[in-house]
Protein backbone atom coordinates (compact mmCIF):
# COMPACT_ATOMS: atom_id res chain seq x y z
CA UNK A 1 0.00 0.00 0.00
CA UNK A 2 2.67 2.30 1.07
CA UNK A 3 4.50 1.28 -2.49
CA UNK A 4 1.27 2.31 -4.51
CA UNK A 5 1.14 5.66 -2.70
CA UNK A 6 4.54 6.40 -3.72
CA UNK A 7 3.82 5.93 -6.77
CA UNK A 8 0.45 8.17 -6.89
CA UNK A 9 3.33 10.89 -5.28
CA UNK A 10 5.68 10.63 -7.96
CA UNK A 11 3.42 10.62 -10.80
CA UNK A 12 1.12 14.12 -9.39
CA UNK A 13 4.74 15.82 -8.99
CA UNK A 14 6.74 14.42 -12.52
CA UNK A 15 4.02 14.07 -14.83
CA UNK A 16 3.33 17.79 -14.92
CA UNK A 17 6.92 18.72 -14.94
CA UNK A 18 7.46 16.45 -18.14
CA UNK A 19 4.52 17.61 -19.82
CA UNK A 20 2.86 14.07 -20.21
CA UNK A 21 -0.76 13.27 -19.33
CA UNK A 22 -2.97 9.92 -19.24
CA UNK A 23 -4.73 9.80 -22.43
CA UNK A 24 -7.82 8.32 -20.91
CA UNK A 25 -6.73 4.89 -22.13
CA UNK A 26 -4.00 4.52 -19.38
CA UNK A 27 -1.38 5.39 -22.18
CA UNK A 28 1.11 8.65 -21.81
CA UNK A 29 0.75 10.70 -24.59
CA UNK A 30 3.34 13.96 -25.25
CA UNK A 31 1.28 17.08 -24.01
CA UNK A 32 0.36 19.37 -27.30
CA UNK A 33 2.62 22.30 -27.66
CA UNK A 34 0.79 25.45 -27.20
CA UNK A 35 1.24 27.47 -30.56
CA UNK A 36 1.48 31.17 -31.45
CA UNK A 37 -1.31 32.56 -33.50
CA UNK A 38 -1.65 34.77 -36.35
CA UNK A 39 -5.16 35.92 -37.56
CA UNK A 40 -6.24 35.70 -41.21
CA UNK A 41 -9.10 37.39 -43.13
CA UNK A 42 -9.93 37.36 -46.53
CA UNK A 43 -13.12 38.37 -48.78
CA UNK A 44 -13.18 36.34 -51.42
CA UNK A 45 -16.21 35.01 -51.99
CA UNK A 46 -15.67 32.52 -54.97
CA UNK A 47 -14.71 28.87 -53.78
CA UNK A 48 -11.81 28.43 -55.90
CA UNK A 49 -9.24 31.29 -54.65
CA UNK A 50 -10.61 30.33 -50.80
CA UNK A 51 -8.99 27.04 -51.68
CA UNK A 52 -5.80 28.35 -53.22
CA UNK A 53 -5.47 30.63 -49.33
CA UNK A 54 -6.41 27.52 -47.30
CA UNK A 55 -3.10 25.99 -49.22
CA UNK A 56 -1.25 28.72 -49.19
CA UNK A 57 -1.74 28.75 -45.22
CA UNK A 58 -1.41 24.95 -44.64
CA UNK A 59 2.15 25.49 -46.11
CA UNK A 60 2.78 28.41 -43.86
CA UNK A 61 1.68 26.31 -41.31
CA UNK A 62 4.02 23.35 -42.49
CA UNK A 63 7.10 25.55 -42.67
CA UNK A 64 6.35 27.47 -39.02
CA UNK A 65 5.68 24.45 -37.02
CA UNK A 66 5.23 27.02 -33.68
CA UNK A 67 2.11 28.97 -35.59
CA UNK A 68 -0.76 27.98 -36.53
CA UNK A 69 -3.15 30.43 -38.75
CA UNK A 70 -6.71 31.34 -37.56
CA UNK A 71 -8.41 32.24 -40.92
CA UNK A 72 -11.77 33.76 -41.39
CA UNK A 73 -13.57 33.91 -44.33
CA UNK A 74 -16.04 37.23 -43.89
CA UNK A 75 -18.62 38.34 -46.74
CA UNK A 76 -17.54 41.21 -48.77
CA UNK A 77 -19.83 43.62 -48.65
CA UNK A 78 -20.20 43.20 -44.44
CA UNK A 79 -16.51 43.16 -44.46
CA UNK A 80 -15.61 46.94 -44.10
CA UNK A 81 -18.49 47.82 -41.34
CA UNK A 82 -16.48 44.63 -39.46
CA UNK A 83 -13.37 45.69 -39.65
CA UNK A 84 -14.47 49.32 -38.82
CA UNK A 85 -15.43 47.97 -35.39
CA UNK A 86 -11.98 46.07 -35.11
CA UNK A 87 -10.62 49.48 -35.13
CA UNK A 88 -13.01 50.38 -33.09
CA UNK A 89 -11.82 47.94 -30.57
CA UNK A 90 -8.36 47.83 -30.75
CA UNK A 91 -8.69 44.05 -32.45
CA UNK A 92 -7.55 43.98 -35.19
CA UNK A 93 -6.79 40.83 -37.65
CA UNK A 94 -3.16 40.53 -37.96
CA UNK A 95 -3.26 40.31 -41.76
CA UNK A 96 -6.47 41.67 -43.77
CA UNK A 97 -7.08 42.85 -47.21
CA UNK A 98 -7.41 46.28 -48.34
CA UNK A 99 -8.62 47.91 -51.70
CA UNK A 100 -5.92 50.74 -51.18
CA UNK A 101 -7.81 54.14 -51.49
CA UNK A 102 -8.61 56.59 -48.66
CA UNK A 103 -9.51 53.84 -46.04
CA UNK A 104 -5.95 52.49 -46.25
CA UNK A 105 -4.91 55.83 -45.75
CA UNK A 106 -6.86 56.54 -42.79
CA UNK A 107 -5.59 53.16 -40.99
CA UNK A 108 -1.93 53.70 -41.94
CA UNK A 109 -2.75 57.54 -40.43
CA UNK A 110 -3.45 55.90 -37.13
CA UNK A 111 -0.65 53.71 -36.69
CA UNK A 112 -2.94 50.62 -37.95
CA UNK A 113 -0.47 49.12 -40.30
CA UNK A 114 2.91 48.36 -40.50
CA UNK A 115 4.75 49.96 -43.01
CA UNK A 116 6.47 46.98 -45.13
CA UNK A 117 9.10 49.08 -46.96
CA UNK A 118 11.94 47.00 -45.22
CA UNK A 119 10.57 43.65 -46.21
CA UNK A 120 9.50 44.73 -49.69
CA UNK A 121 13.17 46.16 -50.30
CA UNK A 122 14.67 42.74 -49.23
CA UNK A 123 15.95 40.33 -51.94
CA UNK A 124 14.43 43.08 -54.26
CA UNK A 125 10.82 41.35 -53.84
CA UNK A 126 9.13 44.40 -54.69
CA UNK A 127 10.04 43.91 -58.56
CA UNK A 128 7.85 40.55 -58.32
CA UNK A 129 4.97 42.48 -58.38
CA UNK A 130 3.31 44.79 -61.53
CA UNK A 131 4.34 48.75 -60.52
CA UNK A 132 0.89 50.08 -61.28
CA UNK A 133 -0.23 47.59 -58.91
CA UNK A 134 2.58 48.31 -56.38
CA UNK A 135 1.84 51.64 -56.26
CA UNK A 136 -1.60 51.80 -55.27
CA UNK A 137 -0.64 50.97 -51.95
CA UNK A 138 2.89 53.46 -51.81
CA UNK A 139 2.56 56.46 -50.05
CA UNK A 140 4.06 58.67 -47.88
CA UNK A 141 6.84 56.72 -46.57
CA UNK A 142 5.85 53.91 -47.14
CA UNK A 143 4.50 50.76 -48.95
CA UNK A 144 1.60 49.39 -46.81
CA UNK A 145 0.04 46.51 -48.56
CA UNK A 146 0.95 43.36 -50.96
CA UNK A 147 -0.81 43.09 -54.14
CA UNK A 148 -2.32 39.47 -53.59
CA UNK A 149 -5.54 38.65 -55.27
CA UNK A 150 -5.94 40.13 -58.64
CA UNK A 151 -5.94 42.23 -61.41
CA UNK A 152 -9.53 43.08 -62.00
CA UNK A 153 -11.26 45.11 -64.44
CA UNK A 154 -15.01 46.03 -64.70
CA UNK A 155 -16.12 44.30 -68.46
CA UNK A 156 -18.97 43.64 -69.85
CA UNK A 157 -19.49 39.79 -69.77
CA UNK A 158 -22.44 37.79 -72.05
CA UNK A 159 -24.09 34.78 -72.82
CA UNK A 160 -22.35 34.30 -76.66
CA UNK A 161 -25.25 32.04 -77.51
CA UNK A 162 -28.04 34.48 -77.06
CA UNK A 163 -25.97 36.54 -78.91
CA UNK A 164 -25.55 34.26 -82.02
CA UNK A 165 -29.60 33.08 -81.76
CA UNK A 166 -30.49 36.83 -81.97
CA UNK A 167 -28.08 37.63 -84.88
CA UNK A 168 -26.54 40.68 -81.99
CA UNK A 169 -23.30 41.81 -81.90
CA UNK A 170 -20.73 43.24 -79.65
CA UNK A 171 -21.70 47.34 -79.19
CA UNK A 172 -19.11 49.48 -80.36
CA UNK A 173 -20.94 52.40 -79.09
CA UNK A 174 -23.76 53.18 -76.19
CA UNK A 175 -26.53 53.83 -78.83
CA UNK A 176 -25.71 50.27 -80.33
CA UNK A 177 -25.85 48.66 -76.73
CA UNK A 178 -29.28 50.30 -76.29
CA UNK A 179 -30.14 48.85 -79.72
CA UNK A 180 -28.71 45.08 -78.29
CA UNK A 181 -30.94 45.73 -75.18
CA UNK A 182 -34.41 46.38 -77.22
CA UNK A 183 -33.60 43.01 -79.24
CA UNK A 184 -33.14 40.94 -75.85
CA UNK A 185 -36.07 42.36 -74.52
CA UNK A 186 -38.71 41.94 -77.53
CA UNK A 187 -37.52 38.22 -77.10
CA UNK A 188 -38.13 37.90 -73.53
CA UNK A 189 -34.44 38.13 -71.88
CA UNK A 190 -33.26 40.14 -69.33
CA UNK A 191 -30.69 42.51 -70.84
CA UNK A 192 -28.60 42.77 -67.61
CA UNK A 193 -28.05 40.51 -64.50
CA UNK A 194 -27.87 43.12 -61.95
CA UNK A 195 -27.96 42.35 -57.81
CA UNK A 196 -27.61 46.13 -56.75
CA UNK A 197 -28.42 45.99 -52.86
CA UNK A 198 -25.51 47.31 -51.76
CA UNK A 199 -24.88 49.72 -54.68
CA UNK A 200 -20.96 49.25 -55.70
CA UNK A 201 -22.83 47.17 -58.38
CA UNK A 202 -24.73 49.68 -60.08
CA UNK A 203 -22.07 52.21 -59.27
CA UNK A 204 -20.08 50.28 -62.28
CA UNK A 205 -22.13 52.08 -64.91
CA UNK A 206 -22.27 55.25 -63.45
CA UNK A 207 -18.77 55.33 -62.93
CA UNK A 208 -18.25 54.04 -66.55
CA UNK A 209 -20.70 56.79 -68.12
CA UNK A 210 -18.79 59.69 -66.52
CA UNK A 211 -15.54 58.17 -67.88
CA UNK A 212 -16.99 57.67 -71.64
CA UNK A 213 -18.16 61.01 -71.29
CA UNK A 214 -15.66 63.06 -69.25
CA UNK A 215 -12.69 61.26 -68.40
CA UNK A 216 -11.12 60.48 -66.15
CA UNK A 217 -9.86 64.39 -64.92
CA UNK A 218 -13.71 64.90 -63.91
CA UNK A 219 -14.27 62.81 -61.24
CA UNK A 220 -10.13 63.54 -60.35
CA UNK A 221 -10.91 67.12 -59.60
CA UNK A 222 -14.33 66.87 -57.93
CA UNK A 223 -12.59 63.96 -55.26
CA UNK A 224 -9.59 65.85 -54.89
CA UNK A 225 -11.00 69.27 -54.41
CA UNK A 226 -8.85 71.16 -57.16
CA UNK A 227 -9.09 72.80 -60.80
CA UNK A 228 -12.27 74.03 -59.70
CA UNK A 229 -14.15 70.25 -59.96
CA UNK A 230 -17.33 69.24 -58.13
CA UNK A 231 -19.83 66.93 -58.11
CA UNK A 232 -22.29 68.79 -59.29
CA UNK A 233 -20.61 69.16 -62.50
CA UNK A 234 -23.27 68.54 -65.78
CA UNK A 235 -20.68 65.22 -66.18
CA UNK A 236 -22.03 63.35 -63.09
CA UNK A 237 -26.07 64.62 -63.87
CA UNK A 238 -25.63 63.20 -67.72
CA UNK A 239 -24.74 60.02 -66.21
CA UNK A 240 -27.14 59.95 -63.70
CA UNK A 241 -29.88 59.99 -66.48
CA UNK A 242 -27.95 57.80 -68.59
CA UNK A 243 -27.89 55.08 -65.64
CA UNK A 244 -31.79 56.34 -65.85
CA UNK A 245 -32.27 55.74 -69.54
CA UNK A 246 -31.18 51.94 -68.67
CA UNK A 247 -34.00 51.49 -66.10
CA UNK A 248 -36.20 53.26 -68.14
CA UNK A 249 -35.86 50.19 -70.91
CA UNK A 250 -36.10 47.55 -68.77
CA UNK A 251 -32.24 46.91 -68.59
CA UNK A 252 -32.79 44.90 -65.77
CA UNK A 253 -34.27 42.69 -63.44
CA UNK A 254 -37.42 42.87 -61.86
CA UNK A 255 -36.23 44.20 -57.96
CA UNK A 256 -33.05 45.00 -58.87
CA UNK A 257 -32.58 47.18 -56.18
CA UNK A 258 -32.83 44.62 -53.37
CA UNK A 259 -31.14 42.09 -54.68
CA UNK A 260 -28.09 40.33 -53.22
CA UNK A 261 -24.74 39.86 -55.50
CA UNK A 262 -23.03 38.34 -52.58
CA UNK A 263 -26.13 35.51 -52.53
CA UNK A 264 -25.30 35.35 -56.65
CA UNK A 265 -28.45 36.60 -57.29
CA UNK A 266 -27.42 38.16 -60.64
CA UNK A 267 -25.29 35.36 -61.73
CA UNK A 268 -28.16 32.68 -61.08
CA UNK A 269 -30.11 34.67 -63.92
CA UNK A 270 -26.84 34.30 -66.10
CA UNK A 271 -26.50 30.27 -65.01
CA UNK A 272 -30.35 29.55 -65.95
CA UNK A 273 -29.88 31.86 -69.10
CA UNK A 274 -32.84 34.49 -68.04
CA UNK A 275 -30.39 37.39 -68.61
CA UNK A 276 -27.76 37.58 -71.92
CA UNK A 277 -25.30 39.85 -69.83
CA UNK A 278 -23.37 41.70 -66.83
CA UNK A 279 -21.26 44.27 -65.77
CA UNK A 280 -18.94 43.27 -63.17
CA UNK A 281 -15.56 42.60 -62.20
CA UNK A 282 -13.36 40.20 -64.40
CA UNK A 283 -13.51 38.30 -60.74
CA UNK A 284 -17.08 37.05 -62.56
CA UNK A 285 -14.87 34.29 -64.75
CA UNK A 286 -13.39 32.54 -61.12
CA UNK A 287 -16.70 32.65 -60.09
CA UNK A 288 -18.17 30.88 -62.97
CA UNK A 289 -15.27 28.54 -63.06
CA UNK A 290 -15.98 26.70 -59.49
CA UNK A 291 -19.97 27.39 -59.36
CA UNK A 292 -21.08 26.58 -63.32
CA UNK A 293 -17.77 25.38 -65.23
CA UNK A 294 -20.14 24.03 -68.08
CA UNK A 295 -21.59 28.12 -68.33
CA UNK A 296 -17.76 28.76 -68.94
CA UNK A 297 -17.43 28.26 -72.93
CA UNK A 298 -20.64 30.64 -73.31
CA UNK A 299 -19.20 33.56 -71.78
CA UNK A 300 -17.99 36.29 -74.36
CA UNK A 301 -16.47 39.64 -72.96
CA UNK A 302 -16.23 43.35 -74.42
CA UNK A 303 -15.26 46.36 -72.81
CA UNK A 304 -17.66 49.23 -71.78
CA UNK A 305 -18.89 51.06 -75.33
CA UNK A 306 -18.11 54.46 -76.25
CA UNK A 307 -20.39 57.41 -75.99
CA UNK A 308 -20.71 59.45 -79.22
CA UNK A 309 -19.51 62.85 -78.59
CA UNK A 310 -17.40 61.75 -75.17
CA UNK A 311 -13.96 62.85 -74.27
CA UNK A 312 -13.59 59.58 -72.21
CA UNK A 313 -10.73 57.05 -73.72
CA UNK A 314 -12.61 53.89 -74.93
CA UNK A 315 -10.11 52.10 -73.79
CA UNK A 316 -9.98 53.65 -70.26
CA UNK A 317 -11.42 51.00 -67.14
CA UNK A 318 -12.77 50.57 -64.11
CA UNK A 319 -10.80 48.69 -61.50
CA UNK A 320 -8.40 47.58 -59.77
CA UNK A 321 -5.00 46.27 -60.58
CA UNK A 322 -4.58 44.92 -56.76
CA UNK A 323 -7.68 43.02 -55.68
CA UNK A 324 -6.98 42.19 -52.80
CA UNK A 325 -3.86 44.02 -50.83
CA UNK A 326 -2.96 42.34 -48.05
CA UNK A 327 -1.55 44.53 -44.90
CA UNK A 328 -0.08 43.89 -41.56
CA UNK A 329 -1.93 45.35 -38.86
CA UNK A 330 -0.09 47.56 -36.25
CA UNK A 331 -0.92 45.67 -33.42
CA UNK A 332 0.49 42.26 -34.69
CA UNK A 333 3.34 40.84 -32.43
CA UNK A 334 4.61 38.36 -35.16
CA UNK A 335 5.37 40.81 -37.59
CA UNK A 336 8.22 38.84 -40.11
CA UNK A 337 5.64 35.83 -39.86
CA UNK A 338 3.12 37.78 -40.85
CA UNK A 339 4.47 38.79 -43.95
CA UNK A 340 5.68 35.27 -44.37
CA UNK A 341 2.51 34.42 -44.67
CA UNK A 342 1.52 36.97 -46.84
CA UNK A 343 4.55 35.96 -49.08
CA UNK A 344 2.58 32.69 -49.12
CA UNK A 345 -0.07 33.96 -50.43
CA UNK A 346 1.05 35.23 -53.62
CA UNK A 347 4.49 32.59 -54.11
CA UNK A 348 4.65 30.75 -57.54
CA UNK A 349 2.62 27.43 -56.05
CA UNK A 350 -0.18 30.31 -55.34
CA UNK A 351 0.14 32.17 -58.66
CA UNK A 352 -0.23 28.78 -60.48
CA UNK A 353 -3.10 27.71 -58.80
CA UNK A 354 -4.91 31.63 -58.97
CA UNK A 355 -4.13 31.82 -62.70
CA UNK A 356 -5.88 28.11 -62.63
CA UNK A 357 -8.83 29.43 -61.06
CA UNK A 358 -9.41 32.28 -63.47
CA UNK A 359 -7.51 35.26 -61.87
CA UNK A 360 -4.91 37.84 -62.98
CA UNK A 361 -1.99 37.54 -60.35
CA UNK A 362 -0.76 40.82 -59.75
CA UNK A 363 2.99 39.68 -60.99
CA UNK A 364 5.10 39.92 -63.63
CA UNK A 365 5.73 38.07 -66.24
CA UNK A 366 2.77 36.29 -65.92
CA UNK A 367 1.57 33.43 -68.41
CA UNK A 368 -1.72 32.91 -68.91
CA UNK A 369 -3.33 30.41 -71.39
CA UNK A 370 -6.90 30.93 -70.86
CA UNK A 371 -8.19 32.54 -74.23
CA UNK A 372 -11.03 34.83 -71.91
CA UNK A 373 -8.29 35.73 -69.19
CA UNK A 374 -6.33 36.93 -71.73
CA UNK A 375 -8.83 39.12 -73.20
CA UNK A 376 -8.87 40.75 -69.72
CA UNK A 377 -5.55 40.93 -69.73
CA UNK A 378 -4.72 42.39 -73.13
CA UNK A 379 -7.02 45.25 -72.10
CA UNK A 380 -5.64 46.18 -68.74
CA UNK A 381 -2.18 46.49 -70.60
CA UNK A 382 -3.45 49.13 -73.34
CA UNK A 383 -5.82 50.55 -70.88
CA UNK A 384 -3.99 54.29 -70.74
CA UNK A 385 -6.28 54.85 -67.32
CA UNK A 386 -7.64 52.37 -64.63
CA UNK A 387 -9.73 54.17 -62.48
CA UNK A 388 -10.09 52.85 -59.29
CA UNK A 389 -13.25 51.98 -57.58
CA UNK A 390 -15.35 55.50 -56.28
CA UNK A 391 -16.38 53.31 -53.07
CA UNK A 392 -12.85 52.45 -52.54
CA UNK A 393 -10.92 55.69 -53.71
CA UNK A 394 -13.38 58.13 -51.48
CA UNK A 395 -12.92 58.60 -47.88
CA UNK A 396 -15.90 56.29 -46.00
CA UNK A 397 -18.07 59.29 -45.41
CA UNK A 398 -17.93 59.99 -49.20
CA UNK A 399 -17.82 56.71 -50.41
CA UNK A 400 -20.94 55.84 -48.23
CA UNK A 401 -22.95 59.01 -49.46
CA UNK A 402 -21.97 58.50 -53.65
CA UNK A 403 -23.04 54.17 -53.12
CA UNK A 404 -26.52 55.63 -51.31
CA UNK A 405 -26.93 58.15 -53.83
CA UNK A 406 -26.41 56.38 -56.61
CA UNK A 407 -29.09 53.38 -55.39
CA UNK A 408 -31.16 56.25 -55.36
CA UNK A 409 -30.31 57.18 -58.78
CA UNK A 410 -31.36 53.78 -59.80
CA UNK A 411 -34.14 54.23 -57.78
CA UNK A 412 -35.68 57.36 -59.72
CA UNK A 413 -34.33 59.90 -57.75
CA UNK A 414 -33.41 63.16 -60.08
CA UNK A 415 -29.83 62.63 -61.21
CA UNK A 416 -29.17 66.93 -60.65
CA UNK A 417 -30.62 66.55 -57.07
CA UNK A 418 -28.53 63.43 -56.18
CA UNK A 419 -25.47 65.67 -57.79
CA UNK A 420 -25.86 68.62 -55.48
CA UNK A 421 -26.70 66.30 -52.67
CA UNK A 422 -23.08 64.34 -53.53
CA UNK A 423 -21.16 67.75 -53.87
CA UNK A 424 -22.40 69.60 -50.14
CA UNK A 425 -21.82 66.55 -48.34
CA UNK A 426 -18.28 66.52 -50.13
CA UNK A 427 -18.10 70.34 -49.46
CA UNK A 428 -19.21 69.44 -45.42
CA UNK A 429 -16.62 67.07 -44.97
CA UNK A 430 -13.88 69.35 -46.50
CA UNK A 431 -15.24 72.13 -44.34
CA UNK A 432 -15.70 74.56 -47.65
Amino acid sequence: MKRLLLTLIVLIIVLPLSGCFYDGHMGMTTQRVQKKQLTLYSIQGDSAVNEVITDSVNRFEGSNSGFEVVHELIPNDVYKSRLSVCVATNQMPDVFPTWSGSILKEYVSIGGVVNLSSYMSKDDYSSRFNKKALDMVTFGDGIWGVPVENMSLAMIFYNKSIYKTLNLSEPANFNQLKKNIEVLKEHGYIPFALANRTAWTGSMFYMYFVDRLGGPEVFDNAANRKNNGSFDNEVFVKAGEMVQQLVDMGAFPQGFNWMDEDAGDARNLLYNETAAMTLTGSWFLSNVKYENPGFYEKIGVFPFPAIEGGKGNPNNSIGTLGDNFYSVAGSCNYTDQAFELVQYLIDDTAVLKRIHAGKIPPVNDVSIEDQLTNEVFDFIKKSPNVQFWYDQYLPPKLSEAHLALTRRIFGGEDPKHAAKSMEDITRQYYSQ
